[in-house]
């Protein structure tokens, strides 16, 4: 098991196979790097492939602090250049999309473009009444049950049984310190920062959504024909942006429709490697 060292505590990743432009995929909160299985048995036969447990998750060990989008986005950037790879196509699921929006803000020449699965935006009033908000309910609630709603709501009725027990005694695992702090980040991200990372992004996107929040706050699976705020607001802020709803699963999109995501993936490759962008 391979670890970083960085910032007072060790990173744990994987990178397997050779060839480019690689694939670095970044989790959600209170995930890992398995979420990513299906793709990294796809994808690991011909490229790079590099998965990661970020601070606080995982096999990731020592770390104390720092549990905000800033500094995951610094250390995955700290995780690339340390790998010395070339330009790669960063795919984020949930959390790991801000992750990798951060990323490409502070850290452009690291990446050749960026997979968004299952994004959204949370919060669009200041960071700091976004950040109380979110505190509140998580202190009204207790965060183990916070936690626990939080997740179960990610999952539909059809979603296999064994993946959403898994997934939610998982979330229920992750410290208090790291869980309530990484919300609160994300919330303010969402309010401050997203705008801005979208609109100074010069690389290919692609998005790929399975869920919402509807106007009780609550998780729910899309239409096929079905956009969303999250959508309209990247593409006022992304000329070209592929996008594709996935009908009838949950929030955990490589897991449940992991073809289609594959598929996608692939395409994105492609589509970096003809050297489009936008424009």
């Amino acid at each position: 098991m391979p670890f970083f060292r960085h910032d007072g505590g060790e990173i744990h990743y994987q990178a397997r196979g050779r060839g480019g432009p690689p694939l670095v995929f970044v989790h959600g909160l209170a995930c890992a790097l398995d979420d990513w299985r299906h793709q990294v048995r796809r994808f690991a036969p011909s490229r790079r492939v590099v998965c990661l447990d970020q601070r606080g998750h995982g096999r990731s060990r020592g770390y104390t602090s720092g549990f905000d989008m800033a500094t995951l986005g610094a250390d995955l950037a700290a995780l690339l250049a340390r790998l010395r790879l070339p330009p790669a196509l960063l795919v984020g699921h949930s959390m790991g999309c801000r992750v990798i929006l951060e990323c490409a803000r502070t850290s452009p020449a690291a990446v050749a473009g960026l997979a968004l699965i299952d994004g959204s935006r949370l919060a669009s009033t200041s960071a700091a009444s976004a950040g109380a908000a979110t505190r509140d309910a998580i202190r009204q609630l207790g965060y183990e049950t916070f936690f626990e709603r939080l997740f179960t709501q990610m999952f539909t009725p059809s979603s296999d049984p064994a993946i959403r027990e898994a997934v939610v005694a998982r979330a229920k695992r992750m410290p208090e310190v790291v869980g309530a702090a990484l919300m609160v980040s994300m919330v303010a991200w969402d309010a401050e920062s997203v705008e801005e990372a979208l609109e100074n992004l010069q690389v290919p996107v692609m998005v790929l959504q399975s869920t919402c929040l509807n106007e009780r706050r609550e998780r729910v699976s899309l239409r096929g024909d079905e956009s969303v705020p999250w959508l309209a607001f990247i593409r006022e802020r992304v000329r070209q942006a592929d996008m594709e709803v996935v009908p009838g699963v949950g929030h955990f999109t490589m897991l449940e429709a992991s073809d289609t995501v594959n598929r996608r993936i692939e395409a994105m490759l492609e589509r970096i490697e003809a050297g489009q962008t936008p424009g």
